[in-house]
């Protein structure tokens, strides 16, 4: 049973330019078509997931919120708070 869930749709998104080993981008290529997704949609997923689990990232984060956009973990993803 795959971890991560085909996409329903499409949330706003914004661009990120990151480097990976190339076994690390073989496996995502890999685990997107499992899945019949996009690699986009794997990382995205995979971080959330990450987030979600880390409790020491969590009471960081929580710790550490800027004045601009004030980012809480509260679940499964960041939610920003006005």
């Amino acid at each position: 049973m795959a971890l991560l869930k085909a996409p329903s749709k499409q949330p706003k998104t914004s661009t990120l330019q990151v480097r990976l080993e190339e076994e690390v981008r073989h496996n995502l290529d890999k685990y997107a078509e499992f899945i019949d997704a996009n690699p986009s949609y794997v990382v995205s997923e995979a971080l959330k997931l990450l987030f979600k689990k880390d409790d020491e990232f969590k009471r960081w984060a929580g710790q550490h919120t800027n004045d601009h956009s004030q980012e809480q973990i509260k679940g499964e993803a960041l939610t920003k708070t006005p």
